[in-house]
């Protein structure tokens, strides 16, 4: 399959995703490009391999879409448009940015445990002091992205 394809695949897994707060999977993908299980899950492999996707292990379930996550994280992102969990800070902020609306991010400080909400409002974080921590260099992530 052509690179095309698997950026419509890619598209619609997004669509899906924001649409229903969950991922489709490659048979539900299959069938809205017409194309079958078979084709949208080899699909679902190339962009794991390009690291358009997370796959669960072992499976052709999405276990991330960047920077939509498919299961319960630390970071939960509600917009006008839905709700969706973070991968991480970096990708919970993301969300808003991605959509171009307005969102608020709740989590906590991995220090004290204290709850922290981030509010984007017109693309700008608010509050905007504190600090993100990333304990894995960004050049490293992809090493155990599950991890990261």
């Amino acid at each position: 399959m052509s690179a095309g394809f698997d950026n419509d695949v890619r598209l619609q897994v997004y669509r899906h995703f924001v649409d229903h707060g969950e991922p489709p999977t490659a048979a539900q993908v299959g069938q809205a490009l017409g194309t079958g299980v078979e084709k949208a899950g080899a699909a679902f492999r190339r962009l794991e391999q390009d690291h358009a996707l997370v796959l669960s292990p072992g499976t052709l379930d999405i276990w991330m879409a960047h920077p939509l996550c498919a299961v319960p994280t630390g970071f939960w992102v509600t917009t006008a448009r839905g709700s969706w969990w973070g991968t991480c800070i970096w990708d919970a902020l993301g969300i808003p940015a991605m959509l171009d609306v307005d969102g608020t991010v709740e989590t906590a400080c991995p220090d004290c445990s204290e709850p922290i909400e981030l509010v984007v409002e017109d693309g700008a974080l608010r509050p905007a002091e504190g600090v993100a921590h990333f304990a894995v260099p960004a050049a490293s992530w992809w090493a155990n992205i599950g991890f990261t």
